[in-house]
């Protein structure tokens, strides 16, 4: 997770909104690849750190289905990304702060839950949240009196 909270910090550094993901290798610890949001540089929407980490992750070992490896993030995931961890087969899924607004793992639609989620992680939340969720607030805290500066 530490290594997620400094993707996460790089990208609160390049103007993203502060997610890092890492994939590691469950049976070694290695990690495979990492990424922070990046959205808004590569003008793409799904540019998630998450999904970034999985493609990455992907090249990496050769093949599209990730089994075995643990995603690592400092957000809940969205929809979006947790159609993707499914898909990938990820083994397992541990994040930071949770996401009470855009999650989908333990709020909203609690995709892994769902009748038609066909591979459902293991998952485990909660771990450095704190840490996570400062730097989330702290991005935003300074966005906002940014927005303020500027009307005034």
């Amino acid at each position: 997770m530490r290594i997620a909270l400094a993707c996460a910090q790089a990208a609160a550094d390049n103007g993203e909104t502060p997610v890092g993901a890492v994939v590691v290798d469950s049976a070694t610890g290695e990690v495979i690849s990492s990424a922070g949001n990046q959205p808004i540089g590569l003008k793409d929407p799904t540019a998630h750190a998450e999904i970034l980490a999985l493609r990455a992750a992907a090249q990496k070992v050769g093949n599209y289905r990730l089994t075995g490896l643990t995603l690592v993030v400092t957000l809940e995931p969205c929809a979006m990304c947790a159609g993707a961890i499914s898909h990938a087969r990820i083994g397992r899924v541990v994040f930071g702060a949770e996401d009470a607004k855009g999650g989908a793992v333990v709020h909203g639609p609690r995709f892994f839950e769902s009748a038609t989620c066909h591979w459902r992680p293991e998952v485990q939340g909660g771990v450095l949240a704190e840490e996570s969720s400062a730097l989330l607030k702290g991005f935003f805290k300074a966005r906002r009196q940014a927005k303020t500066n500027e009307r005034s």
